[in-house]
């Protein structure tokens, strides 16, 4: 070391230990300086902190992975002192339903079925939903259900009219689809029935709408008291209704080619319905 005057063997250079730093030796090429540093740890871990998934204990100066707490975290640490998902292999019980144990060669997975129908499953499929507590569900069950509207009227002897298929009177229903899921087919079956009285030589004809359903004529020498004509039909027509939707229906009673003094005095409706929502 020219500079501080170094010569043989000795030095004239001064060198002093600053804060953590210790010098030992003369200068000399026997004994050089020997600086080294000792950093306590109080004094490091002041620089620092701990961030996302770490945690730091400022005490120990221990740095270690900070596990959350939410629900549904399965890590953990594991005996290696390591971080460690378990897997679920051999530890999922299945029920109804469902197969597998959750291992990576048997995964849980819904027990399904082949399609055992000539058409497309991915056409003509039902669905499963999950309710809102979190339950499996299926569609909606299919609904089939009858019902009949029915209602007597009396009149004052009123004569038969002579032109065919005459309106007498009319009744009229709401049909409602008790169904409030799905629209539902509605099929109908139709009763008229006319009570008459034909005195001797007289003759009527009773029917629904357009059509005359029967006709009699009395051809004997006294007065037939309470005929009755009895005229059912079943609509094979049939309409769709909504769900939950209603539509009306009618029913006309008819009667014509009344002659000989022939007239009716009670007339009674029935209405029966057939709704089906599949």
């Amino acid at each position: 070391m020219a500079r501080c005057g170094c010569a043989g063997g000795a030095c004239n250079c001064t060198v002093e230990a600053g804060t953590n730093v210790v010098v030992s030796g003369s200068g000399s090429a026997a004994n050089p300086y020997v600086i080294s540093s000792d950093v306590p740890c109080a004094d490091v871990r002041a620089c620092l902190s701990a961030g996302p998934g770490i945690n730091l204990d400022q005490g120990t100066g221990q740095i270690s992975a900070d596990l959350s707490g939410q629900a549904g975290n399965n890590i953990v640490i594991g005996a290696d002192g390591g971080l460690l998902v378990p897997t679920a292999g051999g530890q999922v019980l299945t029920g109804c339903g469902l197969s597998g144990n959750g291992s990576g060669a048997s995964p849980v997975k819904a027990n399904t079925q082949a399609w055992p129908y000539a058409c497309n499953v991915d056409t003509f499929g039902g669905v499963v939903a999950c309710d809102s507590q979190g339950r499996l569900r299926s569609e909606p069950r299919g609904k089939v259900s009858f019902t009949s509207y029915s209602e007597s009227r009396d009149y004052n002897d009123i004569a038969v009219p002579a032109a065919q298929n005459t309106v007498l009177d009319n009744f009229a229903v709401t049909i409602t689809n008790p169904d409030t899921c799905r629209p539902a087919v509605v099929y109908t079956e139709r009763e008229v029935d006319v009570y008459l009285v034909l005195p001797a030589g007289a003759g009527a004809g009773t029917g629904h709408g357009s059509d005359e359903m029967y006709y009699t004529r009395n051809t004997g020498t006294s007065t037939i008291v309470g005929a009755h004509s009895q005229s059912t039909k079943f609509v094979p027509e049939s309409f769709t209704l909504g769900p939950g939707a209603t539509a009306p229906i009618s029913l006309n009673a008819t009667a014509g080619r009344g002659s000989g003094g022939a007239y009716y005095y009670q007339i009674i409706f029935i209405l029966r319905a057939l709704i089906i929502s599949l």
